[in-house]
């Protein structure tokens, strides 16, 4: 199973990490940190040297409850650090968190190689319009509704069907507006209970039957310290855990806050 980034073939046969740079102020665990050009640079090093392969960068909270930031405001924090990170890192592969296509397009243009949108398309009904003007890979992930509520009161009949029929159809638009390349994320924490996340974990290993790469973003997230009564500073074992089952079951990238500890983990399981 193979990528395409910027003319170069991506072999994902071996997982891959996806280290998260939050340019937010108030991200669910790192929010504040590395808003600060410094700050980004100097964390965005530390995890390709400990081995992502890319990193995620966004500046929109999509925290549950999160309040919308105008797209002005998410240029304006995005666009200056993204510019000097390709300047310093060109050889890296840097993916953007956002739903908006304009925000997408502009990051494209400057050099990111990949868009990871939390809504599927479902936000901005031009995004894969534009991603696939450009042909860079996109991120599809599972969503109930939008940051502010999708946390009220998320219902399923089955939510494993129902997010497997929800990429079939999502992934198909995509094709019609010439997306090549389309990574699938089950959305761990978008508009869903402790218990469905749990039930979606179970059954990762179905979603190989769609045959597209998958992407498991649980890290640090309230279903990992929820469930374990403590706070996401201490979630970071918890993570692991799950990181450990989700590549046990098929995921070919995990996005981390913690890159060093999800590459061990790849490193072990490619062992076995």
């Amino acid at each position: 199973m193979t990528i395409n980034l910027k003319g170069e073939l991506i072999d994902l046969k071996k997982p891959q990490i996806m280290g998260i740079l939050n340019l937010t102020p108030d991200s669910f665990y790192d929010g504040g940190r590395f808003n600060a050009l410094d700050r980004a640079l100097e964390q965005t090093e530390k995890m390709i040297h400990e081995g992502a392969f890319y990193t995620d960068v966004g500046a929109c909270s999509t925290k549950p409850g999160a309040e919308v930031i105008s797209e002005q405001d998410e240029k304006r924090r995005l666009y200056p650090i993204l510019e000097k990170l390709i300047e310093h890192f060109p050889e890296h592969h840097f993916s953007i968190d956002t739903y908006r296509s304009d925000v997408a397009e502009g990051c494209i243009l400057r050099g990111a190689a990949m868009i990871n949108d939390i809504s599927g398309g479902q936000f901005d009904p031009l995004m894969m319009e534009t991603v696939g003007k450009y042909n860079v890979p996109y991120v599809l992930m599972h969503i109930l509704g939008n940051p502010k509520d999708m946390q009220k009161n998320p219902k399923y009949k089955n939510i494993v069907q129902e997010v497997l029929y929800y990429f079939s159809e999502r992934v198909q638009e995509a094709y019609t507006n010439g997306i090549n390349d389309v990574i699938i994320d089950p959305g761990f924490g978008f508009g869903k209970t402790l218990e469905q996340n749990y039930e979606l974990i179970k059954n990762l290993d179905l979603f190989q039957t769609l045959e597209l790469p998958l992407l498991v973003g649980m890290s640090r997230k309230s279903m990992i310290f929820k469930k374990l009564n403590v706070s996401s500073d201490e979630a970071l074992n918890g993570t692991t855990v799950l990181n450990t089952l989700a590549l046990y079951k098929g995921a070919h990238v995990l996005r981390v806050h913690d890159v060093k500890e999800a590459k061990e983990c790849v490193n072990l399981l490619q062992a076995l």
